[in-house]
């Protein structure tokens, strides 16, 4: 970028703020800096918006919104604005950015001069929301704490609970729980809505109440009530404070002598390093197939997920493009080097919760017939955002551009109606992923039907639709297994269990984890310990009950459903001795051999990985 078409942005901007300036404005602007930076902010966020928004913008509507932002931000809700700079039923109308600064200066000063016990910081905030909300739900405000945070979580280091939210109609939502974290260790999971903090109502709590309240330094402890979608009944977590792992690689190792294995959380400045050194790893131990988890992956940075589709093509192969009204927006990136995985089968998996960076990933890889997607319909987030910093140290990421898969399909979903609607629309998919796919591809308008590179349908509009559909991992019923997470059993007889046969423990297991993985059982006193630890807690055991039942913190079951459903929890807790004598990464096998139906489904699809390339290397002879 030349210096002429960076700055001329910033001069323009410089113009227009002297030309108000010099025209003559109340004084109170130009005796209190405060003033000037919010009046300053506010012009950047309308300059940033118009200049770099993907989409047809109205600077009328950003105007008005913008306006009524301020207006619904005022505490004292009795005032008469009939016939002021601030009516909200008489609204200007606004043809130009000079207007409509002028326009909302005008307001901002009468609310200032007339009240000025109203925080005109947060008014100024509301504003820049409002306004950013008349855009797409990943185009938002980022406040100067919150900036911080961000980057920590994909550059730095931080402690706290370990959860990434959003603020959902006043409700603090859980987007993830960071993986190896407080919250994740607790089974604190992705849409449960945190509806107290230390027995306060969180509702109403905007971005900089939630980290006042839950970050805290290691080792002290937070107690939050989530209400959990489909769970009528509050669940209550401790939750103690810790280091949050920075690592974005979960896991990798051997499912067999053959396959390896590699689970990625998040697409952070590292994640293309890591997954580098997991294959060198891997491939020193005999893997000549991959299988790359996705699930339950948010995304990150477009560099990162293209880097990593860059690893399974060989050079110059289509990766994904983005589209803007913006000419300096789109680009269509192709492979600029042999992929060091470009020869070897693959299988991603991916799952409602897999979105935008994982999703140009599995888009690659199914558009190129490069290998199978397994799992459920993914998210649907098409579309890339650019950070730009305000004068305060805040910042509004603005979308840019969508980014289509190698096909040209679009997998962005719709976002028109309420931010919780678009957030929440995988709950309201059928509960069958398989009814799920066929519904969504029957729906889907002929113009959203694209083709692989060897001729199979594939389709736009609402995320990835895998080549197999897998069935969500279930439970029979996890009522014994959810008591033990809440009220923290698992951790408790873990540590018991190493305080008292620690020793022993590791002089058996702690040279050799996979016979560990394979042979290891709890001994019938260890069964004893533990189920005397659910007592304490509030397990019953009880004759004559037809389902189990749930009362304040008592659970109520028959002996024969506790020895049906317990075998949940033992492998729980096998998986956390392994985190920790041997570490977070040794968790996910053990839960994986547990847990993870889909897994288990992928491992035996090698067949039709085979046979899925040999019809693309037959429909690519044909075409030459």
């Amino acid at each position: 970028m030349s210096v002429k078409k960076f700055l001329a942005p910033q001069l323009a901007l410089l113009m227009i703020l002297s030309a108000v300036w010099l025209a003559g404005v109340d004084k109170v602007i130009v005796s209190n800096d405060k003033h000037q930076e919010n009046l300053h902010k506010y012009l950047q966020v309308q300059r940033r918006v118009l200049d770099n928004y993907f989409g047809d913008t109205s600077i009328d509507l950003l105007y008005k919104r913008s306006l009524a932002g301020l207006v619904n931000g005022i505490e004292d809700s009795t005032l008469d604005i009939s016939g002021t700079p601030i009516d909200t039923t008489q609204f200007k109308t606004v043809q130009n950015l000079r207007d409509s600064y002028n326009s909302f200066e005008e307001a901002y000063l009468y609310v200032a001069n007339n009240y000025p016990d109203e925080n005109m910081s947060q008014l100024t905030d509301n504003s820049i929301r409002e306004m950013l909300d008349t855009l797409d739900p990943h185009s938002v405000y980022i406040e100067p704490d919150d900036s911080e945070r961000i980057e920590e979580e994909f550059a730095g280091k931080f402690q706290g609970v370990g959860i990434q939210f959003n603020i959902i109609q006043d409700t603090i939502t859980v987007i993830t729980a960071i993986s190896g974290g407080p919250s994740d260790q607790l089974g604190i999971m992705s849409g449960d809505r945190i509806i107290s903090i230390d027995d306060t109502s969180a509702v109403g709590y905007d971005n900089e109440d939630v980290m006042r309240r839950l970050r805290g330094e290691k080792g002290t402890k937070v107690d939050v009530e989530v209400l959990r979608p489909r769970n009528s009944n509050p669940i209550n977590f401790t939750i103690e404070r810790d280091d949050i792992p920075l690592t974005t690689i979960d896991t990798d190792y051997m499912v067999d002598e053959q396959t390896g294995y590699v689970k990625i959380n998040r697409f952070a400045a590292t994640t293309h390093e890591e997954f580098l050194s997991s294959v060198d790893t891997l491939r020193e131990q005999g893997m000549d197939r991959i299988i790359l988890d996705l699930r339950n992956n948010p995304g990150g940075y477009l560099s990162q997920a293209i880097a990593i589709s860059e690893e399974f093509f060989p050079r110059n192969t289509k990766l994904v493009s983005t589209d803007s009204k913006h000419s300096r927006f789109n680009q269509e990136v192709y492979s600029s080097r042999n992929g060091v995985l470009m020869d070897i089968p693959v299988i991603v998996l991916v799952n409602e919760g897999s979105a935008s960076a994982s999703e140009i990933v599995s888009g690659a890889i199914q558009d190129h017939d490069r290998g199978l997607v397994v799992g459920r319909r993914t998210f649907g987030k098409g579309l890339v955002q650019q950070q730009y910093e305000l004068i305060d140290g805040s910042n509004i990421r603005v979308t840019i551009s969508r980014y289509l898969t190698p096909s040209g399909r679009l997998i962005q979903k719709p976002f028109d109606g309420k931010s919780e609607d678009y957030a929440f629309e995988f709950i309201h998919r059928s509960s069958d992923p398989a009814v799920d796919a066929e519904e969504f591809k029957d729906q889907v308008p002929d113009s959203l039907k694209y083709t692989t590179e060897a001729g199979r349908p594939v389709f736009g509009g609402g995320g990835i639709v895998p080549d197999i559909v897998v069935q969500q991992d279930t439970t029979s019923s996890p009522y014994l297994f959810n008591f033990m997470l809440v009220n923290r059993v698992d951790f408790n007889f873990v540590r018991d269990f190493l305080d008292d046969k620690g020793e022993e423990f590791r002089e058996d297991w702690e040279s050799d984890f996979q016979a560990f993985r394979n042979d290891f059982e709890w001994s019938e006193s260890d069964k004893e310990t533990f189920l005397s630890l659910m007592k304490d807690e509030g397990l019953e055991i009880v004759d004559d009950l037809e389902e189990p039942e749930v009362e304040d913190n008592t659970l109520r079951l028959t002996q024969e459903m506790y020895d049906d459903l317990v075998w949940m929890n033992y492998g729980r807790m096998k998986a956390e001795i392994a985190r920790q004598v041997w570490g977070s990464e040794y968790f996910y096998p053990i839960v994986n051999d547990y847990f993870n139906e889909t897994l288990t489904e992928a491992i035996k699809l090698w067949d039709e990985v085979k046979e899925l390339e040999s019809f693309a290397t037959t429909q690519a002879a044909r075409m030459e």
